[in-house]
């Protein structure tokens, strides 16, 4: 296979800029050190990847700036995504204007609620807050993550408007067949983040090093293309120059029925992070 420099991209409607789309596979820096953001993030930008998801609670959204403000990297042409954390659900336009601070950019491509964080019972109140970021221009796309069928059922009915995207965990392990049709039925983009379910063993797993033997391919790359192939954004993650490349390098691998119907029978519900419905 031969590596792409770049990736597909998908519509995204809703609360966002006319004529805005998202790359196919992003590059997530989850658990990666601000120190470390420099080296990895450039990395990625050399293999062909435009689009970056951090987060304030990562802690290394000045090392992400850092990186966009070098001579060689073209802002306009790097997707970027950040989100607000629990704690900000009231306080929605300063957590915005301090993630902008440390990312050292004007414009926001994507703006994230990170958690539904039910208990508290202010996530309406904050996707409010969201849509004024984005009808004052200051972010391009508002959406959500980990939100499950009735968060976003409630904010259609107390907003009449639905995230353009909503980030959740997803993998074979962790199909998300119910919320993925009702995105598929209102238009919201599925954005999949632990896409590997590393923690759960799948890259282990029989049925999926027999199907990435067969098609000379990592179980990795195996998981990522089938990410692609149900039409998911995707978000990889490594501080590893060859696994970064590695990661991108599946747009010339096409999986076939027997292949889609195979890994469509390791749904297990397993999930290796919080429970949306209790976390927060």
């Amino acid at each position: 296979m031969t590596t792409l420099q770049s990736a597909p991209t998908i519509p995204l409607g809703h609360a966002s800029t006319p004529g805005l789309a998202i790359p196919q596979i992003g590059f997530g820096v989850w658990e990666v050190p601000d120190a470390t953001v420099d080296a990895a993030f450039g990395q990625a930008l050399e293999v062909g990847y435009r689009h970056i998801d951090t987060a304030r609670i990562y802690g290394n959204e000045e090392g992400v700036g850092r990186v966009l403000a070098r001579d060689d990297v073209d802002r306009d042409d790097v997707f970027v995504t950040t989100k607000v954390w629990n704690d900000d659900h009231d306080n929605v336009p300063a957590a915005f204007d301090a993630s902008m601070q440390r990312l050292g950019i004007d414009v926001l491509d994507l703006y994230l609620i990170h958690w539904p964080a039910p208990a508290q019972d202010s996530y309406v109140d904050a996707w409010k807050a969201m849509l004024e970021l984005q009808r004052e221009g200051r972010v391009r796309s508002v959406g959500v993550c980990n939100f499950q069928v009735p968060h976003l059922q409630r904010l259609l009915d107390e907003t009449g408007v639905l995230p353009s995207v909503n980030q959740v965990e997803l993998s074979p392990y962790l199909q998300q067949r119910e919320l993925r049709a009702f995105h598929a039925d209102h238009g919201i983009v599925t954005e999949a983040w632990s896409p590997l379910a590393v923690r759960a063993g799948l890259l282990e797993d029989p049925v999926v090093t027999r199907i990435a033997e067969q098609h000379d391919v990592t179980p990795a790359q195996l998981v990522l293309r089938w990410h692609l192939e149900l039409g998911n954004v995707v978000l990889t993650r490594s501080v590893t120059p060859s696994r970064i490349a590695e990661n991108f390098d599946v747009f010339g691998l096409t999986l076939g029925a027997d292949d889609l119907e195979a890994l469509a029978t390791l749904d297990r519900g397993t999930r290796t992070g919080p429970d949306p419905d209790t976390f927060g």
